[in-house]
């Protein structure tokens, strides 16, 4: 779908073409390798896994508020080993447990107020800067030349 979207916003290449056209049950592996091809074929460096991650914890936030994604969701990935840097991405990964199945356990919450307080932090994530790009994720701003385009975020 990132692939077809970034085809639809202008940037193209071959492996970017091919990769539009993939299943989305293809190999994570498989993916990241033809990712990796098509930005190296348009001229866009990879960012470090650090910043990716936390570019990704943006736009996971912006999903959530988009109710594209529900807060249980989350609970899939390792968000917890994402090195934050923002005040904001701190409140947000605090949120989120580290694993779906004990999510009462370790939220001490019930699951309304947990829901509440993960919206909230997800919008005042999304709504301010990220250090490195300048531009808040909810807005869709551009990103500084040579790294992945805003769309991609």
């Amino acid at each position: 779908m990132i692939a077809a979207e970034a085809l639809a916003a202008g940037l193209d290449s071959p492996t970017l073409r091919d990769l539009a056209g993939w299943p989305r049950s293809a190999e994570a592996r498989d993916i990241r390798d033809a990712f990796e091809q098509a930005l190296t074929e348009s001229g866009i460096g990879l960012p470090d896994r650090g910043l990716a991650r936390r570019h990704a914890l943006r736009r996971m936030a912006a999903r959530l508020i988009a109710g594209e994604i529900t807060p249980a969701d989350l609970a899939t990935d390792d968000w917890w080993e994402t090195e934050v840097e923002t005040p904001e991405e701190r409140a947000f990964v605090a949120l989120i447990p580290q694993c779906a199945c004990c999510m009462e356990y370790t939220l001490g919450l019930d699951q309304r107020a947990w829901e509440a307080q993960l919206r909230k932090a997800a919008s005042a994530l999304t709504s301010t800067p990220s250090r490195h790009c300048g531009t808040p994720v909810a807005r869709h701003g551009g990103c500084e030349a040579g790294r992945l385009p805003s769309y991609w975020l």
